[in-house]
């Protein structure tokens, strides 16, 4: 059986290069870049504020023009001070730092004021940044942009700012589409729904961009390896965990049912049978069938990493968490040379 989900940096040079170029924004520890690359693509570099985030993508993806700076201030480089490939560039690649558009907690109070993320190590307005990376597209009108964003964006009252994200890019001279992508159907091991604002030239008078992927669901069974650490055995969530039916998808669920009460509390029971759930930076996975949580390896593949990513000590799941699978960046860039740029 296939098993594209269990691969190594070291695959990529395997991998036939279709000649075209991308620069990613806000990069992490490179869940995009692998994509690109595996469909193919030569990634030239990236910017990301975050200098632990900056040190994975050096030590995995050695880049030739690494930016280790704020998108405010890379966007203000002179022009004659940048290499001229970021001005021919066939694919910006960026992915906004999204929580104040997340459906977790009170999104909307969050919104035009400055806080403090782990993202940026830096206090700053959030639902600024998509701008500041649509004044790189401007800066270096790539031939296509792709942007990704979490879902909580197309929701309530967040589709006010949708608009404006539109608006700019008509502006800019682009014809961007919204998709909305489930990577469970694209052979990523995972239920992780994203939006993915994709956008090209005007000048270069491509069709629409078709993205349809059904590729068969990949279970948990499937990917399983080794343990995590144990439960607790005097802890709540242990005896909550006792209590567990097979309908059950979370510890919320247990404590809804049996003490009739709901909670917050982001801690995802996982199933064999079952696509695991979205990967978050703040989650907790717990196996169904025993009292452990799932183990580092495991969220490595349900994220679609490489099994020899060095992790540099970082936590796992939050470098896993804050990427885009691989494996769905590789069908969207894929899709998009074939229907795209292989005719350019």
């Amino acid at each position: 059986m296939k098993r594209e989900w269990d691969w190594s940096l070291a695959d990529l040079s395997n991998i036939p290069k279709n000649g075209r170029k991308v620069f990613s924004c806000f990069s992490c520890g490179g869940g995009s870049t692998m994509g690109y690359k595996l469909a193919g693509y030569e990634v030239l570099g990236n910017v990301e504020i975050d200098p632990q985030m900056m040190a994975l993508y050096k030590r995995n993806h050695k880049p030739r023009f690494p930016f280790q700076i704020p998108i405010q201030e890379f966007k203000a480089i002179p022009n004659n001070q940048l290499p001229a490939e970021l001005f021919d560039l066939d694919i910006l690649d960026g992915s906004p730092p999204c929580s104040v558009f997340s459906t977790a907690g009170k999104r909307e109070k969050k919104w035009g004021k400055a806080h403090h993320f782990r993202e940026g190590q830096a206090k700053q307005k959030l639902d600024d940044l998509f701008f500041d990376f649509l004044d790189v597209v401007e800066k270096f009108r790539p031939r296509v942009v792709v942007a990704e964003n979490v879902r909580g964006m197309i929701i309530g009252l967040a589709k006010g700012y949708v608009s404006l994200v539109k608006r700019r890019f008509e502006k800019l001279g682009y014809r961007a589409q919204l998709f909305l992508l489930n990577s469970a159907t694209m052979g990523v091991p995972q239920k992780r729904e994203r939006i993915f604002f994709i956008a090209h030239r005007r000048d270069l008078q491509l069709p629409q961009l078709s993205l349809q992927f059904q590729e068969r669901p990949v279970l948990y069974k499937e990917v399983r390896s080794g343990r995590g650490r144990p439960l607790d055995p005097g802890s709540v969530t242990y005896k909550r965990w006792l209590k567990r039916r097979p309908k059950d998808a979370s510890i919320a669920d247990i404590t809804e049912r049996t003490e009739g009460k709901e909670n917050n509390f982001n801690t995802i029971i996982v199933h064999n049978d079952r696509v695991p759930n979205t990967i978050a930076s703040n989650s907790w996975f717990i196996r169904y069938d025993e009292p452990y949580f799932i183990s580092d390896m495991d969220i490595i593949r349900i994220q679609t990493f490489p099994r020899d990513y060095d992790f540099m000590g970082a936590d796992v799941q939050y470098v896993c968490g804050m990427s885009v699978p691989p494996l769905m960046m590789k069908g969207i860039a894929s899709a998009i040379y074939d229907q795209w740029l292989s005719k350019v």
